[in-house]
């Protein structure tokens, strides 16, 4: 698909800084049907719309809350089937933001000791 015509669109490089991927990982994300198949131009190089970045930013920030490739890619998958996978899309969320939530949770206990430990070491330098 020519996409040049249609709107504004991104490099490789471009998208990957703009994401914050490496351009490597970017294609990586593409070849594990992550994202869709990107938009070529004339000379068949890749071109990336503002739709498929902003893809490309929630499959990083999912990624980055730690959701699991094959989920990542049964939600792409359910994604491109459109507005009848709406409601499995949100229980897969919802799914996750459970997952998120508990290890939130886990990181403010971790956090606890980090500071209790912390303030015990400042009092030791200090010859309390």
């Amino acid at each position: 698909m020519d996409t040049s015509i249609r709107e504004p669109t991104l490099t490789v490089g471009e998208a990957a800084e703009r994401v914050g991927l490496t351009t490597y990982t970017l294609r990586w994300y593409e070849q594990e049907g992550l994202v869709a198949p990107v938009g070529r131009d004339s000379a068949g190089r890749r071109r990336y719309t503002e739709r498929d970045v902003n893809s490309l930013v929630l499959l990083t920030r999912l990624r980055r809350t730690g959701m699991p490739v094959r989920d990542m890619r049964r939600y792409a998958e359910l994604a491109r089937q459109g507005d009848g996978t709406l409601g499995t899309r949100r229980a897969l969320f919802e799914a996750h933001r459970a997952r998120v939530l508990t290890r939130m949770a886990e990181l403010e206990e971790d956090l606890k000791v980090l500071n209790h430990k912390i303030d015990n070491y400042r009092r030791a330098e200090e010859g309390r």
